[in-house]
C-alpha cells in the first residue's frame, strides 16, 4: 500500500470544499489552489494551505498544469485530486503527475485518453459489445463531411464535441439548413473549452431518460457498479436535477445496465471512480452515451442511497487498497434527490448571473445535505461555472425525498446574484416530476425558453412593508432582543402611518403600515387590507401571521430603502421609493444592444452601416464557459458598434446601436 499524506485539490468551488473535508477526516493534510479571482473563496478557508496559481481566466490558472504541479512541489503534496471539470480528464496532466511521482487520484492515462475522446470511446464500446447510438465518429472533420454524415444518419441529430462534456460544444439540429451553423458554433465552443474542435454526430434519441451507472475499480482489477442515477432534467444539456434510484428502474434493467457499465470500464482497464452514461428510451432500450473518467457532480445521491463516501473510496484505491465492498455487498436503500443551485436568471432565458452574495442561508435537518462552494460575503464571478451549491435530500421513499427537497429549497435564501431557487421549487411541484415521468424534454415542455416566476402578491408587499418597519424600529432603538422589547416604544407613538412605495413590474404600489400594538399592524396595499402579527424573528428570517395564515420570510436589508425577501415560492428585491430618489429614466430603446451578462465578447458579426434582419446573429458572448448568440430584435441597420471583439465586457455594457424599422 502506498502512503499518502498531503492532498492537493486542483479545483475550486463546492467540489474542492467537499474533497477537502473528506481528506481531512481521513487524516490527510490538504492544499487548495486558487486564482486571483478566488483569493477569498471558501475552499481556501477550508484547506490547511493554499497557493495562488494565476489570474482569473481558467486558461491562466486552473488549466495551468505547471503552476499546479509547482504548488504541489512547494507544499509537499504527494497526491492530487482533480475534482470534476478543468484538468480532471486531461491525460497530459495525469501523465505529468506520474512523471513527478505524484499520485493522480483518477484513472490510468490510457483510460482517460480513450474515454476522453467521444469518437474513440464510442469505437471502443462498439468493439466491447456495449449498445451505442448510431452515429459518425470518424477522423474526417471537414464541414461538408459532417453535414453529409448527418444527412446519412437522418435528422434530428446531436452535434457533439468529441473531447468534452457539460453541454459545451453540443447542438441539437432538426433541419439540414441549420447544420453548418450548428457545426461552426460547436467547433468554436469545443475549441475554446477543450482545446479540440473535433466533433461526432449522433442520431438524436428524442425524449429519452438520461440514466448513468456509477462504476468503481481498484488496482487489482476488481470492478463494481453502485446503482444508477436519473439525470434527465437538463437545460442546455446541463443537468439540473438528479436522483437515485431511477424512478422507472427494474432489477433486471439495473443488472443489464450495470453489467454493460462494468464491461465498458474493463474494456479500458479502468481504475477509480467513473460514470457510464446511457440514454434509456421509452421502450426500455439503452444506449451508451459517454464515460466520464472522474467523479460526477451528482455523486452525492449515490452516496446517500449506498451509505458509502465515494471520495474516501477514491483515496483508498489511490493508496492501492482493494475496493471497500464487493458487488454482492452493495445494496440500495431509500431515495435521494439533488438539485443544482445556479447563479442564473430563469426569467431571462436562464442567463448566468454574477455579483456579491449578500446572504446565503442553507437549510438544515435530518436527511438534508448541502455541498456549497460559497458563503455569505463571497462573490460569483463571470469566470467560472454558474453552479454555487447542491442541495441533496434523502427519504425512505421518493415522495419523502421530494417533499423534503421542496422544504429544503423553501428554507434556502440566496440574495445578490439572480438564481434558480424559485424555479427549482416549481419543478418539485410539477405533476410530471411528482409522478417520476420526466424525460430530457421536461424543461422545454414545461417552461420553454424561460421560467415565469409567480407574481408578487398583495400579502407579500404587506409583509415587506411590515418587515422594513420592524427593521427600521430595531435600528432606531438599537435593540436586538425579543420582538416585544424591540417594539416596546411603539404604543406610545400612537397610530402613525408609515408609507412605502414599491415598484412591481411597471407600477408603483403604495403600502401603508399602521402599528396597532407590539408586533401587530394593519397594512393597506392599494385597495387590499391585511392584518399582520410578527410571531418570530431569527437572524435574517421572520415569521408573520398574515390574515390568520403563517408566512415565513428570509430577508436581507441591503440599505434602508432596499430589502431582499424570499417566501416559500418567490424571491424578490423591493426598493422603497419614498426613501430613495427616483432613478433616471433609461434612454435605451429596442435598438440598444447591451451585454446580458459579464463575459468575453468572442465576435461582432456586423459593422456600422450593415443591414440586419430580425433574428440575425450580430455577436457572440462567452460567459460561464458557454457561448451565447446575441440576435437582432428586429429589421433595421447598424448605426454604431461600441464594443471590441475579444475583450471582457460587463453586464449592461453597450455593444452596438441599431436603428430599427417601425
Amino acid at each position: 500500500m502506498k502512503a499518502l499524506t498531503t492532498l492537493l485539490v486542483a479545483n475550486r468551488g463546492e467540489i474542492a470544499v467537499r474533497v477537502i473535508r473528506t481528506a481531512k477526516a481521513m487524516g490527510l493534510k490538504t492544499v487548495a489552489v486558487y486564482s486571483e479571482a478566488d483569493a477569498n473563496a471558501q475552499h481556501i478557508r477550508e484547506a490547511d494551505q493554499s497557493v495562488c496559481i494565476g489570474p482569473a481566466p481558467v486558461a491562466d490558472s486552473y488549466l495551468q498544469l505547471d503552476a499546479i504541479l509547482d504548488a504541489a512541489e512547494r507544499t509537499g503534496a504527494d497526491c492530487i485530486h482533480p475534482g470534476y471539470g478543468f484538468l480532471s480528464e486531461n491525460q497530459a496532466f495525469a501523465s505529468a503527475c506520474e512523471a513527478k511521482g505524484i499520485e493522480f487520484i483518477g484513472p490510468p492515462n490510457a483510460a482517460i485518453e480513450v474515454m476522453g475522446d467521444k469518437a474513440r470511446a464510442k469505437r471502443a464500446m462498439i468493439e466491447a459489445g456495449v449498445p451505442c447510438v448510431p452515429g459518425y465518429q470518424g477522423d474526417d472533420q471537414k464541414v461538408n463531411t459532417l453535414v453529409a454524415e448527418a444527412e446519412k444518419i437522418g435528422l434530428p441529430v446531436m452535434v457533439k464535441a468529441a473531447a468534452g462534456g457539460g453541454g459545451r460544444g453540443m447542438r441539437l439540429v432538426h433541419e439540414v439548413s441549420e447544420l453548418e451553423t450548428a457545426i461552426d458554433m460547436a467547433q468554436s465552443e469545443a475549441k475554446n473549452a477543450f482545446g479540440s474542435s473535433e466533433l461526432i454526430i449522433e442520431k438524436a434519441v428524442m425524449r429519452p431518460r438520461h440514466v448513468e451507472i456509477q462504476v468503481f475499480a481498484d488496482k487489482a482489477g476488481n470492478t463494481v457498479y453502485l446503482g444508477e442515477r436519473d439525470c434527465s432534467i437538463q437545460r442546455r444539456h446541463q443537468k439540473v436535477v438528479e436522483e437515485a434510484p431511477c424512478p422507472v428502474m427494474t432489477p433486471e434493467l439495473r443488472e443489464a445496465m450495470g453489467k454493460s457499465a462494468v464491461e465498458a470500464a474493463k474494456a479500458v482497464n479502468y481504475v477509480g471512480a467513473g460514470t457510464v452514461e446511457f440514454l434509456l428510451d421509452e421502450a426500455g432500450e439503452f444506449y451508451f452515451l459517454e464515460m466520464n473518467t472522474r467523479l460526477q457532480v451528482e455523486h452525492p445521491v449515490t452516496e446517500m442511497v449506498t451509505g458509502y463516501d465515494l471520495v474516501e473510496w477514491q483515496i483508498r484505491v489511490a493508496r492501492g487498497e482493494d475496493l471497500p465492498a464487493e458487488q454482492e455487498d452493495i445494496e440500495l436503500f431509500g431515495h435521494a434527490i439533488e438539485v443544482r443551485l445556479y447563479a442564473e436568471d430563469p426569467a431571462s432565458g436562464f442567463l448566468p448571473s454574477t455579483g456579491a452574495i449578500k446572504l446565503f442561508t442553507q437549510p438544515k435537518g435530518a436527511g438534508i445535505r448541502v455541498d456549497a462552494g460559497v458563503e455569505t460575503g463571497d462573490e460569483v464571478t463571470p469566470f467560472y461555472d454558474a453552479m454555487v451549491a447542491k442541495l441533496i435530500t434523502f427519504g425512505d421513499t421518493r415522495e419523502d425525498a421530494r417533499l423534503k427537497m421542496k422544504s429544503a429549497l423553501q428554507g434556502t435564501a440566496l440574495f445578490g446574484p439572480e438564481n434558480n431557487r424559485d424555479f427549482l421549487i416549481d419543478v418539485m411541484d410539477r405533476d410530471e416530476f411528482i409522478s417520476g415521468a420526466a424525460t430530457t424534454a421536461f424543461i422545454a415542455d414545461n417552461y420553454g425558453d424561460a421560467f415565469t416566476p409567480a407574481e408578487v402578491s398583495s400579502a407579500d408587499l404587506a409583509s415587506a412593508g411590515a418587515i422594513q418597519h420592524v427593521l427600521a424600529m430595531e435600528t432606531h432603538h438599537s435593540q436586538s432582543a425579543s420582538v416585544n422589547e424591540e417594539l416596546l416604544d411603539w404604543v406610545s407613538m400612537g397610530r402613525v402611518t408609515d408609507t412605502k412605495s414599491y415598484d412591481v413590474v411597471e407600477d408603483a404600489c403604495e403600502v401603508l403600515v399602521v402599528p396597532l400594538n407590539a408586533g401587530e399592524y394593519e397594512v393597506s396595499v392599494g385597495a387590499d387590507g391585511h392584518h399582520l402579527v410578527v410571531t418570530d424573528i431569527d437572524d435574517n428570517a421572520m415569521t408573520l401571521e398574515v390574515d390568520g395564515l403563517s408566512k415565513r420570510y428570509h430577508y436581507h436589508p441591503e440599505a434602508p430603502a432596499t430589502l431582499y425577501l424570499a417566501s416559500d415560492s418567490l424571491s424578490m428585491m423591493l426598493a422603497d421609493n419614498t426613501r430613495i430618489p427616483p432613478e433616471a429614466e433609461e434612454a435605451a430603446g429596442g435598438g440598444t444592444i447591451t451585454a446580458p451578462m459579464h463575459g468575453q465578447l468572442l465576435s461582432i458579426d456586423v459593422a456600422a452601416g450593415d443591414a440586419v434582419t430580425k433574428g440575425q446573429r450580430i455577436a457572440v458572448l462567452e460567459a460561464m464557459k458557454m457561448q451565447h448568440e446575441l440576435i437582432a430584435p428586429g429589421d433595421g441597420a447598424v448605426v454604431d458598434v461600441m464594443a471590441v471583439a475579444g475583450k471582457q465586457i460587463g453586464a449592461g455594457d453597450l455593444i452596438m446601436m441599431l436603428e430599427l424599422e417601425e
